[in-house]
């Protein structure tokens, strides 16, 4: 069931998508929502449907105080690692802010301070708090546009159906085909290659 962190204080949320994949960006956003925003369908976004997804995206973007989203790319992952590439597309997003928040409230562990405003971690924020839910649900969707139209160039590698995740189809292919500019070439599976 998800809440509000702190209704007297301007929150910001932040998640991101694609840690885990073999190929792409790792993407994130932050938002801050007005205190009475509620939508029954917002929840993480690895529990909603594509289309459930598609739905509340643009709702996000028009109720929102304000949002911001950004991409960070294989090279940059490729240099920093993946948890510094991941807490970076944070900091863009938070960037992209038109409003300073209050305090930022993370989804996970790890997170490096972003100015001096206060932040905390949540473990499984993203079904806990509505603001990381809605930024969950906006970096996944950039995310999935993104990948879609990379599968364009490259459709070999069924970017469409993974998104860049190591399912064994797209392990298959990377076998068969080579990797891309747009694998992460320190990830297993890819750098053995």
């Amino acid at each position: 069931m998800l809440r509000y962190y702190n209704q007297k204080l301007l929150i910001a949320g932040t998640d991101e998508a694609g840690r885990g994949c073999l190929s792409g960006p790792v993407t994130a956003a932050a938002v801050i929502l007005p205190k009475n925003f509620y939508h029954p369908m917002l929840d993480d976004s690895k529990k909603l449907s594509a289309k459930q997804r598609a739905i509340l995206a643009p709702i996000i973007k028009q109720e929102a105080v304000s949002y911001g989203v950004s991409h960070v790319f294989p090279h940059v992952i490729d240099r920093i690692n993946i948890l510094q590439a991941s807490i970076l597309a944070m900091h863009k997003s938070i960037a992209k802010l038109k409003t300073i928040p209050e305090k930022i409230i993370v989804d996970g562990n790890k997170f490096n301070p972003y100015l001096s405003i206060p932040h905390e971690t949540v473990v499984k924020g993203d079904g806990k708090f509505y603001a990381i839910a809605a930024a969950s649900v906006l970096a996944k969707t950039a995310r999935d546009e993104y990948m879609m139209e990379l599968h364009q160039k490259f459709p070999l590698y069924q970017w469409n159906k993974n998104m860049g995740y190591p399912t064994a189809k797209h392990r298959n292919a990377i076998a068969t085909y080579g990797i891309t500019p747009h694998h992460r070439k320190t990830f297993k599976g890819v750098k053995d290659l």
